[in-house]
């Protein structure tokens, strides 16, 4: 009876994704939020709210949307990492998610909406086998439908792997996609893709394209679902009306009537340097005409009432018109290439003194220096989120300062876009990597951008492929990147190779494809238009490939392999393989015997508990007296083994002969010469060295020595007398 009256507008409804059943709920959680819906499938749940203000933020000339995934530990039922036990800056993985679901869903907007709107996704549980990013992505766009706010959806989202036998799986779990050469996130409305992200194997563009198409189709259903469920819960969306409009284009006019000639030309200038200063004096003569009009201009009193620079926004426009049509009708870009051409390209490796291996790449005005560094397994990077996944030993980190663009920019750590970026270069280059096996090394690549004009991750692979090869990695094949963009004018599309600055600022697409020769390794698409077709999908992905191939022969003409030593300043790993029950031995009683190895040798060891222990040492000496120490401690003791071991000890019947580190045995009086012996200080003290052998181990573990019964022909291997000239002496 409470639940009615708590809860009187509860509506709920089941689809399918695939063979998934996914359930959804509205109206119990979260009523305060514009709109809110609980989507479960299996028993990964997921809470999304959308909350819209009700006026504009004053004073900003964007969109404000704010997406968040929260990552709650109580979600895979484990309590946070620290010293404060509470969730503190999301994971690498809860920025990407969040970026994710961003990236569909900002450009479907009406123009001059600047009310804020907050997309806040939790994962109330996660089963670990169910993936929740791309629930996360259907869910913000529902709870979005539920809001009323002018938002131009539904968007659907779904994740394509493949099966061993080929066939393409949507939303598959973690194993399934773990286990498949593809890992594709689409997005997109009922019309048009709206985003791709995308980790393969070498896969074909061909293939790629099947798959994309096999996402949208799913992509329909979900944005038949969305708007099924929104007309089931009474919602209408709330129209949005831009007052600003009919005067905001009166401000256009009158900036087209006074620079475009100014602006046309400057955009017909194709050095960078020189047409920044053509359109800072049509700026110039703008703001004089302005000054000029009378106080009571209709412009200018529009403009002087606001508290949003209008005229630079018509600017930009002027700008973007001018120099979309110079694309689309005279086939020349900003800097006097044709639609294919890609700028000049330089590339360099080993420029760096003592680093692991470097490169530097540069591309016309964009330029990344990559850096590798290799580090023991023990420094993988240590994973606390609800992600299955719990370390990392490939690692690309991408740092953009302000100095690569002129401007003056705090030094902060990394963004999201940051994070974002070096997410999509780690995913590129990570199926070229050796296996751990093959080689044991954490791999950590920073790169720098040190000048920016567009195509700065594409920069960072190519960069990060020099610095690998440099640095001696044995990677299956080197990396390029490509970033192409599209200007679309009506039913016309033209597709750009390896865009510049303004060609993302002013164009509608980046898209992003990074592989070998063989196939892409990873795509992230994003757009600014409302979707684009499969039709321009495929031409954007055969002319990437082209130029990934130009690329790759720029980058084969300075290392067309790895070299074949690893860097000087690297360490060395040897590895060997223990008995699990040994593992306590070499570690010893809280961590003593393993510490006093670090100390003697100077070397980093890891013991995995499969029994691979890693040695990491600068010092190849160090690492393989590290070697010889674990060896000795791990030995078997077998009956009939020589071994030369030191005296620790003595009792009256006879002495403790230590033969390894940790391992003692007894020679009785009797077995200590071929004569009868007193007392054992005439034959032994502690501190000598003895060659002895092994009698007996009884069933205690109890190890029996002797000395006298070494062969003499055992004695002379090891350099020694016969026993017999010994005692007789």
């Amino acid at each position: 009876m409470n639940e009615q009256i708590l809860f009187p507008n509860i509506q709920t409804k089941t689809f399918k994704i695939g063979d998934k059943e996914v359930h959804l709920e509205t109206g119990r959680l979260a009523k305060a939020a514009s709109g809110s819906v609980l989507v479960r499938c299996g028993d990964t749940a997921l809470l999304v709210t959308a909350t819209g203000s009700e006026k504009p933020r004053p004073g900003i000339d964007f969109f404000p949307l704010l997406v968040d995934f929260e990552e709650k530990m109580y979600s895979v039922g484990r309590l946070p990492g620290g010293y404060l036990k509470r969730e503190g800056k999301p994971s690498d993985k809860a920025t990407l998610t969040s970026r994710l679901i961003d990236r569909p869903i900002r450009p479907l907007w009406p123009d001059g909406y600047r009310n804020d709107v907050q997309i806040v996704a939790i994962p109330l549980s996660l089963d670990g086998t169910i993936q929740p990013d791309v629930l996360a992505i259907f869910g913000a766009s529902m709870a979005l439908e539920l809001s009323g706010l002018p938002f131009s959806g539904p968007v659907g989202g779904v994740r394509v792997a493949k099966s061993k036998s080929g066939q393409f799986i949507v939303n598959p779990t973690f194993q399934q996609t773990e286990e498949s050469d593809l890992d594709l996130v689409v997005a997109g409305t009922e019309d048009s893709i709206m985003m791709v992200e995308a980790g393969a194997n070498f896969v074909s563009e061909d293939e790629l394209l099947k798959a994309l198409a096999f996402a949208h189709d799913h992509i329909k259903e979900q944005v038949k679902v969305q708007k099924e469920f929104t007309a089931q819960c009474g919602i209408e969306k709330k129209p949005f009306i831009f007052a600003l409009e009919a005067d905001i284009k009166k401000v256009q006019a009158f900036v087209e009537e006074t620079a475009e000639k100014e602006i046309f030309e400057a955009y017909h200038e194709f050095d960078r340097n020189r047409r920044k200063e053509l359109l800072e004096a049509a700026k110039e003569k703008v703001k004089a005409a302005l000054e000029a009009k009378p106080e009571d201009d209709a412009v200018k009193a529009f403009l002087a009432a606001q508290p949003l620079d209008y005229l630079g926004e018509a600017f930009k426009k002027t700008e973007k018109r001018i120099m979309r049509t110079m694309i689309t009708e005279e086939g020349v870009r900003a800097d006097g290439r044709r639609a294919e051409d890609i700028r000049p390209i330089n590339c360099q490796a080993g420029i760096i003194p003592r680093v692991h291996g470097s490169g530097l790449f540069t591309r016309g005005n964009t330029q990344a220096l990559s850096v590798a560094t290799l580090g023991s397994p023990g420094e993988a990077q240590r994973l606390d989120g609800v992600d299955p996944a719990t370390e990392k030993r490939w690692m690309h980190h991408y740092t953009f300062p302000g100095y690569s663009v002129g401007e003056v920019k705090p030094m902060r750590g990394a963004g999201r876009r940051e994070i974002g970026h070096g997410a999509l270069v780690e995913r590129g280059i990570a199926p070229v990597l050796p296996s751990k096996e093959e080689f044991g090394y954490t791999i950590r690549v920073n790169s720098d951008i040190l000048e920016s004009n567009g195509s700065t991750s594409m920069a960072s692979t190519c960069g990060s492929t020099l610095a690998l090869m440099d640095a001696g990695v044995p990677i299956k094949a080197p990396v390029g990147g490509i970033a192409m963009g599209l200007i679309k004018e009506g039913g016309k599309f033209v597709v750009l190779s390896d865009i510049q600055g303004v060609e993302d600022f002013l164009g509608d697409m980046d898209f992003k494809v990074v592989g070998t020769r063989d196939g892409v390794t990873a795509l992230q698409m994003d757009i600014k238009i409302q979707g684009i077709s499969l039709e321009i999908m495929k031409v954007a992905l055969e002319q990437a490939q082209k130029g990934r191939l130009f690329i790759l022969d720029r980058i084969a003409d300075v290392l067309a392999e790895p070299r074949a030593e690893l860097s000087p300043w690297a360490p060395r790993i040897i590895t060997l393989t223990i008995d699990k029950d040994q593992i306590g031995t070499v570690i010893g009683p809280g961590g003593k015997m393993i510490r006093s190895i670090i100390d003697e040798t100077g070397a980093t060891i890891d013991i995995e508990d499969s029994g691979l222990v890693t040695i990491t040492s600068v010092d190849g000496e160090g690492a393989t007296r590290a070697k010889d120490i674990i060896e000795r401690l791990t030995r078997k003791i077998e009956r009939g083994m020589v071994v030369m071991g030191k005296v620790v000890r003595t009792i009256p019947i006879g002495a403790f002969v230590e033969l390894f580190p940790g391992k003692d045995g007894m020679v009785h009086i009797s077995q200590l010469a071929n004569r009868r012996v007193q007392t054992v200080e005439e034959v032994l003290k502690v501190g000598d060295e003895v060659l002895v052998k092994v009698v007996d181990i009884d069933e205690r573990g109890r190890i029996n020595l002797t000395i006298k019964g070494v062969s003499d022909e055992e004695r002379a291997q090891h350099g020694l007398e016969p026993l017999q000239a010994v005692t007789s002496n």
